[in-house]
């Protein structure tokens, strides 16, 4: 229904960085858009909003092959659309699965508002991007001080809203920065402070909990995630070296569904 493609494709020369820096293979696990052919994705963009549209040119992009138009370009967006949307044709694979609970909606709007989104999936941009020490001082500051309430919440109750009981938007949004948290932002962005590896027993059982679910580990390339960051941005690392350190083992049994006595889905 929905295919999940890549401009690159398995075979093709090694990539190099902006600068012509680097050499990064283009390995089997890439999956090639035959649709539109598109090299870039600034090429699917042009192709769906026009030569000259200006940028950013980023991913996730939802993109209508009939009509070749760009629908969304915003994660969370996209993921609040998809959640319900083929729940009434049959077509849904897990219409029973809600990321959205109504219930919790006022509750996890907080949360992401308050803590998740500004401090933690935008915090570690902020540490990264920095422009000055007293700029980095008071990002790094926020990032941390919320690690440790996520680290104290998440020790009493398996996910972050309501009872903990049920796994929705704002875990899934939360592990994307975690996973990526020790084997790239500690060393990219400077969040060098702690690491979840070593110093966030309940936040690293998090996210082996949540990696374990059904259809998100799959979904994690940590090869893919450190070379996309580590030769993007030229001005961060020139040459476009990446680091060999790929975080904790994900692969570890966390012993949250039973610590919390919930069921996956």
């Amino acid at each position: 229904l929905i295919g999940i493609t890549l401009c690159a494709k398995p075979g093709d020369k090694p990539m190099k960085n902006p600068i012509g820096f680097g050499s990064f293979p283009c390995n089997d696990l890439l999956i090639p858009d035959e649709f539109t052919g598109a090299a870039s994705v600034r090429e699917v963009f042009e192709m769906g909003a026009g030569v000259g549209v200006p940028g950013p040119f980023t991913t996730l992009l939802l993109f209508d092959k009939k009509t070749n138009t760009i629908v969304n370009d915003e994660s969370t967006e996209i993921l609040k659309m998809l959640n319900a949307a083929f729940n009434d044709n049959g077509l849904a694979q897990k219409p029973l699965l809600d990321l959205y609970p109504s219930d919790l909606e006022e509750e996890l709007n907080e949360l992401n508002s308050s803590i998740v989104y500004p401090k933690v999936n935008n915090g570690v941009y902020r540490c990264g991007f920095v422009k000055s020490q007293k700029a980095y001082d008071a990002a790094v500051a926020e990032l941390f001080d919320s690690l440790e309430l996520l680290e104290e919440k998440l020790g009493t109750q398996r996910f972050l809203g309501g009872d903990g009981s049920r796994f929705t938007w704002l875990d899934l949004r939360l592990f994307m920065t975690l996973v990526r948290f020790d084997p790239v932002y500690v060393t990219y962005f400077k969040t060098n402070k702690k690491r979840i590896a070593t110093d966030y027993p309940n936040l690293l059982g998090f996210v082996r909990d949540v990696y374990t679910m059904e259809g998100i580990g799959e979904c994690i390339n940590t090869n893919h995630i450190k070379t996309h960051y580590f030769t993007s941005h030229p001005d961060l690392n020139k040459f476009g070296i990446i680091p060999v350190y790929d975080g904790p083992d994900l692969e570890v049994a966390s012993g949250r569904d039973e610590m919390f006595e919930t069921t996956k889905e």
